[in-house]
C-alpha cells in the first residue's frame, strides 16, 4: 500500500490527547509528516512542556502507524517546542469543543 501525508493524517486524527480527549491533529500537535523511502518521520508537540503523558501519545501513534503496515524501525518521532504550541495551532472543531 503506498502510504501519503493525507493517509497518515487522517490515521493520526484516530489519537487522542489523554486529558483532552480531542484528535492530536485538531489539537495541532503534528507540525510536520516526512515520508523518505516507506520510513515516516512524525515532528510533533506537546500543549505543555515536561507533559507526562507523552509516552502513551508516543505509543498510540506507533500503534495507528503501524496498522497501515509500517514497522516500528520505520517509524520516527521527534518531539519539539519550537515553536511553542499555542491555541491558534487547533482546527475549528477543536476550539468549538473545548468552548473557545
Amino acid at each position: 500500500m503506498k502510504i501519503d501525508k493525507k493517509t497518515i493524517k487522517n490515521k493520526l486524527k484516530q489519537v487522542l490527547d489523554p486529558e483532552l480527549g480531542i484528535s492530536i491533529v485538531d489539537l495541532g500537535l503534528i507540525y510536520e509528516i516526512k515520508i523518505e523511502k516507506e520510513k515516516v518521520k512524525i515532528v510533533m508537540t506537546l500543549t505543555t512542556i515536561g507533559c507526562p503523558l507523552f509516552s502513551l501519545i508516543e505509543e498510540e501513534v506507533k500503534n495507528r502507524l503501524k496498522e497501515l503496515g509500517l514497522k516500528e524501525e520505520e517509524i520516527k518521532l521527534e518531539l519539539t517546542f519550537d515553536p511553542p504550541w499555542t491555541l491558534e495551532r487547533m482546527s475549528k472543531e477543536a476550539k468549538a469543543m473545548l468552548g473557545i
